[in-house]
Protein backbone atom coordinates (compact mmCIF):
# COMPACT_ATOMS: atom_id res chain seq x y z
CA UNK A 1 0.00 0.00 0.00
CA UNK A 2 1.32 3.53 -0.66
CA UNK A 3 2.43 5.82 1.91
CA UNK A 4 0.89 9.19 1.65
CA UNK A 5 0.85 12.48 3.60
CA UNK A 6 -1.55 15.50 3.64
CA UNK A 7 -1.31 18.90 3.30
CA UNK A 8 -3.64 21.13 5.24
CA UNK A 9 -5.07 24.34 4.72
CA UNK A 10 -7.65 26.41 5.78
CA UNK A 11 -10.58 26.51 8.70
CA UNK A 12 -11.22 23.93 11.12
CA UNK A 13 -13.77 22.34 8.99
CA UNK A 14 -11.28 21.56 6.39
CA UNK A 15 -8.52 20.36 8.94
CA UNK A 16 -11.48 18.23 10.23
CA UNK A 17 -12.10 16.73 6.32
CA UNK A 18 -8.33 16.41 6.26
CA UNK A 19 -8.75 14.18 9.96
CA UNK A 20 -11.17 12.45 8.18
CA UNK A 21 -9.51 11.39 5.25
CA UNK A 22 -6.27 10.43 7.10
CA UNK A 23 -8.50 7.96 9.18
CA UNK A 24 -9.60 6.56 6.28
CA UNK A 25 -6.71 6.20 4.86
CA UNK A 26 -5.24 4.39 7.40
CA UNK A 27 -8.20 1.81 7.90
CA UNK A 28 -7.30 0.99 4.23
CA UNK A 29 -3.64 0.04 5.28
CA UNK A 30 -2.15 3.03 4.14
CA UNK A 31 0.94 4.51 5.96
CA UNK A 32 1.42 8.16 6.97
CA UNK A 33 4.62 9.38 5.71
CA UNK A 34 6.54 12.15 8.36
CA UNK A 35 7.16 14.26 5.58
CA UNK A 36 5.82 15.55 1.93
CA UNK A 37 9.00 13.86 0.41
CA UNK A 38 8.56 10.63 1.81
CA UNK A 39 4.88 10.32 0.79
CA UNK A 40 4.12 8.69 -2.54
CA UNK A 41 1.16 10.13 -2.55
CA UNK A 42 0.68 13.51 -1.40
CA UNK A 43 -2.87 15.01 -0.78
CA UNK A 44 -3.11 18.96 -0.68
CA UNK A 45 -6.49 20.29 1.26
CA UNK A 46 -6.96 23.70 0.20
CA UNK A 47 -8.77 27.12 0.96
CA UNK A 48 -10.13 29.31 -1.30
CA UNK A 49 -11.55 32.25 1.08
CA UNK A 50 -8.99 34.95 -0.47
CA UNK A 51 -6.70 35.12 -3.18
CA UNK A 52 -3.65 35.03 -1.18
CA UNK A 53 -4.86 31.25 0.24
CA UNK A 54 -5.22 30.21 -3.76
CA UNK A 55 -1.34 31.41 -4.60
CA UNK A 56 -0.50 29.68 -1.27
CA UNK A 57 -1.70 26.59 -2.19
CA UNK A 58 0.10 27.06 -6.00
CA UNK A 59 2.93 27.37 -4.41
CA UNK A 60 3.27 24.50 -2.20
CA UNK A 61 2.60 21.99 -5.13
CA UNK A 62 5.43 24.13 -6.96
CA UNK A 63 7.22 23.20 -3.88
CA UNK A 64 6.24 19.84 -3.54
CA UNK A 65 7.29 18.97 -6.94
CA UNK A 66 10.28 20.26 -7.77
CA UNK A 67 11.35 18.23 -4.73
CA UNK A 68 9.90 15.18 -5.39
CA UNK A 69 8.89 15.18 -9.35
CA UNK A 70 7.54 11.62 -8.89
CA UNK A 71 5.36 12.15 -6.18
CA UNK A 72 1.54 11.77 -6.63
CA UNK A 73 -0.05 14.95 -5.71
CA UNK A 74 -4.05 15.24 -5.54
CA UNK A 75 -5.59 18.47 -4.92
CA UNK A 76 -8.82 18.66 -3.01
CA UNK A 77 -10.60 21.13 -0.89
CA UNK A 78 -12.49 24.27 -1.66
CA UNK A 79 -9.64 25.77 -4.54
CA UNK A 80 -10.48 21.90 -5.93
CA UNK A 81 -14.04 22.85 -6.41
CA UNK A 82 -13.84 26.42 -7.39
CA UNK A 83 -11.72 26.34 -10.43
CA UNK A 84 -10.38 22.56 -11.27
CA UNK A 85 -8.88 23.44 -14.11
CA UNK A 86 -6.53 26.28 -12.94
CA UNK A 87 -5.20 23.52 -10.46
CA UNK A 88 -5.38 20.54 -13.14
CA UNK A 89 -2.78 22.90 -15.32
CA UNK A 90 0.09 23.04 -13.04
CA UNK A 91 3.23 20.74 -13.21
CA UNK A 92 2.64 17.56 -11.26
CA UNK A 93 -0.73 17.77 -10.36
CA UNK A 94 -1.93 13.86 -10.63
CA UNK A 95 -6.07 14.94 -9.87
CA UNK A 96 -8.23 17.20 -8.57
CA UNK A 97 -10.50 16.86 -6.25
CA UNK A 98 -13.56 18.97 -5.60
CA UNK A 99 -15.22 18.69 -1.91
CA UNK A 100 -18.40 16.99 -4.39
CA UNK A 101 -15.83 13.86 -4.44
CA UNK A 102 -13.69 14.19 -1.42
CA UNK A 103 -14.90 11.15 0.28
CA UNK A 104 -13.94 9.16 -2.51
CA UNK A 105 -10.40 10.07 -2.15
CA UNK A 106 -9.78 6.57 -0.63
CA UNK A 107 -10.72 4.72 -4.21
CA UNK A 108 -8.86 6.98 -5.67
CA UNK A 109 -5.97 6.57 -4.44
CA UNK A 110 -6.18 2.38 -4.46
CA UNK A 111 -7.18 2.99 -8.29
CA UNK A 112 -4.14 4.85 -9.40
CA UNK A 113 -1.29 3.49 -6.96
CA UNK A 114 -1.23 0.73 -8.37
CA UNK A 115 -0.60 2.78 -12.43
CA UNK A 116 3.01 3.58 -12.91
CA UNK A 117 3.63 7.13 -12.28
CA UNK A 118 4.46 8.24 -15.93
CA UNK A 119 1.33 6.32 -16.94
CA UNK A 120 -1.93 8.02 -17.75
CA UNK A 121 -4.17 6.24 -15.07
CA UNK A 122 -7.11 6.70 -16.93
CA UNK A 123 -5.99 4.58 -19.59
CA UNK A 124 -6.41 1.52 -17.21
CA UNK A 125 -10.03 2.21 -16.85
CA UNK A 126 -13.00 0.98 -19.56
CA UNK A 127 -15.47 3.36 -20.42
CA UNK A 128 -19.13 2.37 -20.86
CA UNK A 129 -19.96 0.93 -24.17
CA UNK A 130 -21.03 3.23 -27.41
CA UNK A 131 -18.65 5.79 -25.18
CA UNK A 132 -16.59 7.44 -27.33
CA UNK A 133 -13.12 8.68 -25.34
CA UNK A 134 -11.60 12.41 -25.81
CA UNK A 135 -9.69 14.16 -23.55
CA UNK A 136 -12.90 16.48 -22.35
CA UNK A 137 -15.45 13.59 -21.74
CA UNK A 138 -16.68 12.14 -18.91
CA UNK A 139 -16.82 8.74 -17.50
CA UNK A 140 -19.09 7.55 -14.65
CA UNK A 141 -16.85 7.35 -11.78
CA UNK A 142 -17.82 3.95 -10.13
CA UNK A 143 -15.33 2.43 -12.69
CA UNK A 144 -12.71 3.49 -10.32
CA UNK A 145 -13.29 0.24 -9.02
CA UNK A 146 -15.51 -2.58 -9.41
CA UNK A 147 -17.58 -2.77 -6.41
CA UNK A 148 -18.55 0.94 -5.38
CA UNK A 149 -21.72 1.23 -4.04
CA UNK A 150 -21.92 4.80 -3.31
CA UNK A 151 -23.65 7.07 -6.71
CA UNK A 152 -20.56 9.44 -7.88
CA UNK A 153 -20.93 12.21 -10.39
CA UNK A 154 -17.98 12.14 -12.86
CA UNK A 155 -14.42 12.35 -13.53
CA UNK A 156 -12.74 14.35 -16.38
CA UNK A 157 -9.11 14.47 -17.80
CA UNK A 158 -8.23 18.36 -18.64
CA UNK A 159 -7.53 19.68 -21.40
CA UNK A 160 -6.20 23.33 -21.16
CA UNK A 161 -5.46 26.11 -23.86
CA UNK A 162 -2.52 28.31 -23.62
CA UNK A 163 -2.61 31.76 -23.05
CA UNK A 164 -2.34 32.51 -26.91
CA UNK A 165 -5.86 30.56 -27.28
CA UNK A 166 -3.72 27.48 -29.19
CA UNK A 167 -4.26 24.16 -28.15
CA UNK A 168 -1.36 22.50 -25.93
CA UNK A 169 -1.28 18.60 -25.29
CA UNK A 170 -3.06 17.71 -22.34
CA UNK A 171 -1.61 17.53 -18.89
CA UNK A 172 -2.12 14.46 -16.93
CA UNK A 173 -3.93 16.23 -14.22
CA UNK A 174 -7.51 14.66 -13.88
CA UNK A 175 -10.46 16.67 -12.86
CA UNK A 176 -13.08 14.58 -10.37
CA UNK A 177 -15.84 16.83 -8.98
CA UNK A 178 -19.44 17.68 -9.96
CA UNK A 179 -22.20 20.25 -8.81
CA UNK A 180 -21.41 20.73 -4.90
CA UNK A 181 -25.39 21.87 -4.34
CA UNK A 182 -26.59 18.34 -5.40
CA UNK A 183 -24.57 17.28 -2.29
CA UNK A 184 -26.78 16.00 0.24
CA UNK A 185 -24.29 13.67 2.52
CA UNK A 186 -21.89 15.12 4.72
CA UNK A 187 -18.23 13.58 5.10
CA UNK A 188 -18.67 12.08 8.42
CA UNK A 189 -15.77 9.49 8.61
CA UNK A 190 -15.41 8.77 12.27
CA UNK A 191 -11.90 11.01 13.55
CA UNK A 192 -10.76 8.81 16.38
CA UNK A 193 -8.50 11.81 17.16
CA UNK A 194 -4.35 11.90 16.98
CA UNK A 195 -3.97 12.67 13.42
CA UNK A 196 -1.78 15.46 12.18
CA UNK A 197 -0.52 14.82 15.96
CA UNK A 198 -3.84 16.90 17.24
CA UNK A 199 -4.07 16.78 21.09
CA UNK A 200 -7.65 18.23 20.55
CA UNK A 201 -9.52 16.24 17.85
CA UNK A 202 -11.96 18.03 15.69
CA UNK A 203 -15.57 17.18 14.91
CA UNK A 204 -17.65 18.90 12.19
CA UNK A 205 -20.84 18.18 12.53
CA UNK A 206 -21.85 21.14 9.83
CA UNK A 207 -20.88 21.76 6.40
CA UNK A 208 -22.14 24.15 3.90
CA UNK A 209 -24.14 27.45 4.23
CA UNK A 210 -27.28 28.85 3.05
CA UNK A 211 -26.63 32.81 3.54
CA UNK A 212 -25.27 34.53 0.85
CA UNK A 213 -22.93 36.94 2.06
CA UNK A 214 -21.86 39.25 -0.92
CA UNK A 215 -18.01 38.82 -0.23
CA UNK A 216 -18.23 34.86 0.34
CA UNK A 217 -17.25 31.90 -2.10
CA UNK A 218 -18.16 29.42 0.19
CA UNK A 219 -21.33 28.48 -0.17
CA UNK A 220 -20.18 27.90 -3.61
CA UNK A 221 -17.93 25.32 -2.77
CA UNK A 222 -18.96 24.08 0.03
CA UNK A 223 -22.84 23.62 -1.47
CA UNK A 224 -26.10 23.76 0.80
CA UNK A 225 -26.26 23.48 4.53
CA UNK A 226 -26.56 19.97 6.13
CA UNK A 227 -25.91 18.39 9.46
CA UNK A 228 -24.93 15.07 10.81
CA UNK A 229 -28.19 13.12 12.93
CA UNK A 230 -27.96 14.00 16.55
CA UNK A 231 -27.18 10.87 17.40
CA UNK A 232 -24.62 10.51 15.55
CA UNK A 233 -22.76 13.26 16.99
CA UNK A 234 -23.62 11.93 20.33
CA UNK A 235 -21.92 8.84 19.10
CA UNK A 236 -19.05 10.33 17.44
CA UNK A 237 -17.89 12.03 20.93
CA UNK A 238 -18.45 9.28 23.29
CA UNK A 239 -16.03 7.60 21.25
CA UNK A 240 -13.82 10.11 21.20
CA UNK A 241 -13.93 10.24 25.14
CA UNK A 242 -14.09 7.17 25.57
CA UNK A 243 -10.13 7.00 23.41
CA UNK A 244 -9.09 9.14 25.92
CA UNK A 245 -9.18 13.00 24.63
CA UNK A 246 -10.19 15.08 27.24
CA UNK A 247 -11.32 18.03 25.12
CA UNK A 248 -13.03 17.99 21.38
CA UNK A 249 -13.57 21.27 19.14
CA UNK A 250 -16.90 21.07 17.63
CA UNK A 251 -16.93 22.64 14.03
CA UNK A 252 -18.54 23.45 10.83
CA UNK A 253 -19.19 26.08 7.82
CA UNK A 254 -22.38 27.62 9.90
CA UNK A 255 -22.39 25.97 13.35
CA UNK A 256 -25.37 28.08 14.16
CA UNK A 257 -27.86 26.35 11.62
CA UNK A 258 -26.80 22.85 12.75
CA UNK A 259 -30.21 20.70 12.71
CA UNK A 260 -32.07 22.84 10.12
CA UNK A 261 -31.89 20.32 7.80
CA UNK A 262 -33.03 17.62 9.64
CA UNK A 263 -36.70 15.99 9.78
CA UNK A 264 -37.27 16.30 12.34
CA UNK A 265 -35.36 19.76 13.04
CA UNK A 266 -32.56 19.83 15.49
CA UNK A 267 -31.25 22.94 17.27
CA UNK A 268 -27.80 23.47 17.83
CA UNK A 269 -28.63 24.68 21.93
CA UNK A 270 -30.12 21.84 22.25
CA UNK A 271 -27.29 19.40 20.83
CA UNK A 272 -25.11 20.83 23.19
CA UNK A 273 -27.19 20.16 25.97
CA UNK A 274 -27.49 16.04 25.01
CA UNK A 275 -23.74 16.00 24.51
CA UNK A 276 -23.66 17.43 27.76
CA UNK A 277 -26.02 14.58 29.69
CA UNK A 278 -24.86 11.82 27.34
CA UNK A 279 -21.40 11.39 27.10
CA UNK A 280 -18.42 12.24 29.09
CA UNK A 281 -16.35 14.31 27.29
CA UNK A 282 -14.27 16.93 29.85
CA UNK A 283 -14.09 20.05 27.71
CA UNK A 284 -16.33 20.81 24.86
CA UNK A 285 -14.84 23.77 22.68
CA UNK A 286 -17.32 25.58 19.67
CA UNK A 287 -15.26 26.61 17.13
CA UNK A 288 -17.12 29.98 15.19
CA UNK A 289 -21.19 30.65 15.37
CA UNK A 290 -23.04 33.57 13.63
CA UNK A 291 -23.59 36.53 16.20
CA UNK A 292 -27.63 36.10 15.31
CA UNK A 293 -26.90 32.44 16.59
CA UNK A 294 -25.77 33.60 19.92
CA UNK A 295 -28.44 33.66 21.96
CA UNK A 296 -29.03 34.51 25.51
CA UNK A 297 -30.33 30.98 26.45
CA UNK A 298 -26.59 29.87 24.58
CA UNK A 299 -24.45 32.58 26.57
CA UNK A 300 -26.32 30.91 29.95
CA UNK A 301 -25.35 27.56 28.67
CA UNK A 302 -22.03 28.34 28.81
CA UNK A 303 -22.19 29.60 32.21
CA UNK A 304 -23.67 26.80 33.78
CA UNK A 305 -20.46 24.59 33.11
CA UNK A 306 -17.32 24.27 32.86
CA UNK A 307 -17.37 21.31 30.65
CA UNK A 308 -17.68 24.19 27.44
CA UNK A 309 -15.07 26.17 27.15
CA UNK A 310 -15.50 29.52 27.70
CA UNK A 311 -14.70 30.97 24.21
CA UNK A 312 -16.78 32.78 21.43
CA UNK A 313 -15.93 33.49 18.10
CA UNK A 314 -18.40 35.34 15.90
CA UNK A 315 -17.64 36.79 13.01
CA UNK A 316 -17.74 40.81 13.09
CA UNK A 317 -16.61 41.91 9.51
CA UNK A 318 -17.31 45.50 10.21
CA UNK A 319 -18.99 47.72 12.50
CA UNK A 320 -20.27 50.19 9.88
CA UNK A 321 -23.80 49.42 9.07
CA UNK A 322 -23.67 50.83 5.51
CA UNK A 323 -20.84 48.18 5.26
CA UNK A 324 -22.61 45.53 6.52
CA UNK A 325 -26.14 45.77 4.55
CA UNK A 326 -23.39 45.50 1.53
CA UNK A 327 -22.06 42.49 2.70
CA UNK A 328 -25.43 41.15 3.19
CA UNK A 329 -24.88 40.65 6.97
CA UNK A 330 -28.17 40.84 8.61
CA UNK A 331 -27.14 42.42 11.41
CA UNK A 332 -26.20 45.81 12.33
CA UNK A 333 -23.48 46.97 14.67
CA UNK A 334 -25.27 47.63 17.75
CA UNK A 335 -27.01 44.05 17.56
CA UNK A 336 -23.48 42.64 17.45
CA UNK A 337 -22.65 44.72 20.52
CA UNK A 338 -25.62 43.63 22.69
CA UNK A 339 -23.80 39.80 22.34
CA UNK A 340 -20.31 41.01 23.39
CA UNK A 341 -21.68 42.86 26.08
CA UNK A 342 -23.95 40.05 27.81
CA UNK A 343 -21.19 37.50 27.55
CA UNK A 344 -18.95 39.64 28.85
CA UNK A 345 -21.69 40.23 31.42
CA UNK A 346 -22.09 36.56 32.87
CA UNK A 347 -18.50 35.36 31.71
CA UNK A 348 -16.45 38.63 32.33
CA UNK A 349 -12.94 36.46 31.97
CA UNK A 350 -14.64 34.56 28.07
CA UNK A 351 -12.49 34.68 24.99
CA UNK A 352 -14.49 36.89 22.49
CA UNK A 353 -12.99 36.66 19.11
CA UNK A 354 -14.07 38.22 15.84
CA UNK A 355 -12.99 38.07 11.96
CA UNK A 356 -13.10 41.43 10.61
CA UNK A 357 -12.27 42.00 6.65
CA UNK A 358 -10.59 45.61 5.64
CA UNK A 359 -11.17 47.52 2.39
CA UNK A 360 -14.45 46.13 1.50
CA UNK A 361 -15.74 48.23 -1.76
CA UNK A 362 -16.90 51.69 -0.84
CA UNK A 363 -15.50 50.97 2.70
CA UNK A 364 -14.87 54.63 3.48
CA UNK A 365 -12.67 56.35 6.18
CA UNK A 366 -15.36 57.06 8.25
CA UNK A 367 -16.38 53.30 8.05
CA UNK A 368 -13.18 52.35 8.74
CA UNK A 369 -12.73 54.71 11.56
CA UNK A 370 -16.22 53.24 12.97
CA UNK A 371 -14.75 49.66 13.52
CA UNK A 372 -12.00 51.02 15.18
CA UNK A 373 -13.76 52.47 17.86
CA UNK A 374 -16.32 50.04 17.92
CA UNK A 375 -13.76 47.23 18.61
CA UNK A 376 -11.98 49.60 20.85
CA UNK A 377 -14.89 50.00 22.95
CA UNK A 378 -15.47 46.51 23.48
CA UNK A 379 -13.97 43.54 25.27
CA UNK A 380 -12.65 41.34 22.38
CA UNK A 381 -9.66 39.24 23.04
CA UNK A 382 -8.19 39.05 19.54
CA UNK A 383 -9.06 39.65 15.84
CA UNK A 384 -8.48 37.63 12.06
CA UNK A 385 -8.04 40.52 9.92
CA UNK A 386 -8.80 39.47 6.53
CA UNK A 387 -7.67 42.33 3.15
CA UNK A 388 -10.94 42.23 1.57
CA UNK A 389 -9.85 39.74 -1.70
CA UNK A 390 -12.29 39.64 -4.83
CA UNK A 391 -13.78 36.44 -5.18
CA UNK A 392 -14.83 35.15 -8.68
CA UNK A 393 -18.68 34.21 -8.98
CA UNK A 394 -19.47 36.73 -5.81
CA UNK A 395 -21.64 39.64 -5.76
CA UNK A 396 -18.85 41.88 -4.34
CA UNK A 397 -16.35 41.16 -6.88
CA UNK A 398 -18.91 43.49 -9.56
CA UNK A 399 -19.06 46.45 -7.19
CA UNK A 400 -17.05 49.73 -8.28
CA UNK A 401 -15.47 51.83 -5.14
CA UNK A 402 -12.88 49.34 -5.28
CA UNK A 403 -9.93 50.47 -2.26
CA UNK A 404 -6.51 50.95 -3.38
CA UNK A 405 -4.37 48.40 -1.99
CA UNK A 406 -2.25 50.75 -0.50
CA UNK A 407 -5.31 51.67 1.71
CA UNK A 408 -5.74 48.18 2.43
CA UNK A 409 -2.88 47.45 4.06
CA UNK A 410 -2.73 50.52 6.10
CA UNK A 411 -6.31 50.05 7.64
CA UNK A 412 -4.89 46.27 8.13
CA UNK A 413 -2.31 47.46 10.02
CA UNK A 414 -4.51 49.14 11.88
CA UNK A 415 -6.67 46.76 13.01
CA UNK A 416 -3.91 44.30 13.79
CA UNK A 417 -2.22 47.03 16.05
CA UNK A 418 -5.32 47.22 18.12
CA UNK A 419 -5.68 43.74 17.86
CA UNK A 420 -2.52 42.99 20.01
CA UNK A 421 -3.54 45.67 22.47
CA UNK A 422 -6.50 44.46 23.12
CA UNK A 423 -4.68 40.83 23.34
CA UNK A 424 -2.18 41.61 25.25
CA UNK A 425 -4.62 43.86 27.50
CA UNK A 426 -6.36 40.62 28.00
CA UNK A 427 -3.49 38.55 28.91
CA UNK A 428 -2.61 41.15 31.88
CA UNK A 429 -6.02 40.46 33.15
CA UNK A 430 -5.28 37.03 33.81
CA UNK A 431 -2.17 37.27 35.71
CA UNK A 432 -2.38 36.19 39.37
CA UNK A 433 -5.95 33.91 38.18
CA UNK A 434 -5.92 29.93 38.30
CA UNK A 435 -7.08 28.72 35.42
CA UNK A 436 -7.30 25.12 34.26
CA UNK A 437 -5.22 24.24 31.54
CA UNK A 438 -4.91 21.38 28.52
CA UNK A 439 -1.70 20.40 28.00
CA UNK A 440 -0.36 20.08 24.72
CA UNK A 441 2.14 18.14 22.18
CA UNK A 442 4.86 20.41 21.80
CA UNK A 443 5.43 21.58 17.76
CA UNK A 444 9.13 20.72 18.83
CA UNK A 445 9.64 17.78 21.49
CA UNK A 446 13.19 18.89 22.33
CA UNK A 447 12.26 22.40 23.24
CA UNK A 448 9.85 21.54 25.86
CA UNK A 449 12.88 19.42 27.23
CA UNK A 450 15.12 22.26 27.09
CA UNK A 451 13.12 24.90 28.86
CA UNK A 452 11.62 22.46 31.07
CA UNK A 453 8.21 23.97 30.42
CA UNK A 454 5.03 22.41 28.64
CA UNK A 455 2.49 24.25 26.16
CA UNK A 456 -0.81 24.48 27.31
CA UNK A 457 -4.42 25.80 26.67
CA UNK A 458 -6.90 27.65 28.87
CA UNK A 459 -10.37 27.47 28.39
CA UNK A 460 -10.66 30.82 27.50
CA UNK A 461 -7.77 30.19 24.66
CA UNK A 462 -4.78 31.64 26.19
CA UNK A 463 -1.34 30.01 25.21
CA UNK A 464 0.09 29.27 28.61
CA UNK A 465 3.56 27.40 28.95
CA UNK A 466 3.59 25.24 32.24
CA UNK A 467 6.65 24.87 34.29
CA UNK A 468 7.40 21.38 34.64
CA UNK A 469 7.21 19.26 31.65
CA UNK A 470 4.07 17.20 31.86
CA UNK A 471 2.09 14.78 28.59
CA UNK A 472 0.01 15.62 26.78
CA UNK A 473 -3.65 15.79 26.74
CA UNK A 474 -3.79 16.61 30.98
CA UNK A 475 -5.53 18.85 32.21
CA UNK A 476 -3.67 21.01 35.27
CA UNK A 477 -4.59 23.87 37.73
CA UNK A 478 -2.00 26.80 37.14
CA UNK A 479 -1.43 29.96 38.75
CA UNK A 480 -0.96 32.60 36.06
CA UNK A 481 2.98 34.30 37.63
CA UNK A 482 4.15 36.02 34.57
CA UNK A 483 3.84 36.79 30.30
CA UNK A 484 6.62 35.99 28.20
CA UNK A 485 5.58 37.59 24.48
CA UNK A 486 1.97 36.18 23.50
CA UNK A 487 2.04 33.36 26.14
CA UNK A 488 1.52 33.05 29.65
CA UNK A 489 3.41 31.06 32.26
CA UNK A 490 1.51 28.94 34.72
CA UNK A 491 2.75 27.59 37.79
CA UNK A 492 1.39 24.06 38.52
CA UNK A 493 -1.47 23.77 41.18
CA UNK A 494 -0.50 20.25 42.48
CA UNK A 495 -3.83 19.02 43.88
CA UNK A 496 -4.38 16.38 40.74
CA UNK A 497 -3.34 13.53 39.18
CA UNK A 498 -0.96 13.43 36.00
CA UNK A 499 0.93 10.06 35.26
CA UNK A 500 4.20 11.03 33.22
CA UNK A 501 5.19 14.04 33.88
CA UNK A 502 9.42 14.17 34.40
CA UNK A 503 9.71 12.72 38.21
CA UNK A 504 7.18 10.15 37.49
CA UNK A 505 3.46 10.28 39.26
CA UNK A 506 2.60 14.01 40.10
CA UNK A 507 -0.51 14.01 42.61
CA UNK A 508 -3.04 16.69 40.99
CA UNK A 509 -7.12 17.23 40.33
CA UNK A 510 -8.50 14.90 38.28
CA UNK A 511 -10.17 16.45 34.74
Amino acid sequence: MPTFFIEQFGCRATQADGAALERQLLDRGCTSAPTPTAADIVVLNTCTVTASADAQAREAIRKLHAANPSVRLIVTGCYAQRAPEELAALSGVSWVVGNSHKPEIPQLIDSISSVPANENSLARFSPPAAHTESANDFFPVAALYANATVSFHSFVAAQHLSRSGRDVAPHLGKILTGDIFEQRALLSTPVLGGEGNHTRPTLKIQDGCDSRCSYCVIPFVRGKSRSLPPGTVIQEIQRLAESGYREIVVSGINLGTYGRDLSPRAEFEDLLRRILDETTVERLRISSIEPLDVTEDLIDLFASTDRIAQHFHMPLQSASDRILAAMHRWYRAEHYARRVELIHDRLPHAAIGADVITGFPGEFEDHHAATLAFIERLPFTYLHVFSFSKRPGTKAAALSNEVPGATIKRRARELRALAESKSAAFRQSQLGRTLRVLTLRPEDPTEGLKMDASPALSSNYLKVRVNGNYPANNFLDVLISAETGTTLVGEPILTCSVIGARSGLVEASPG
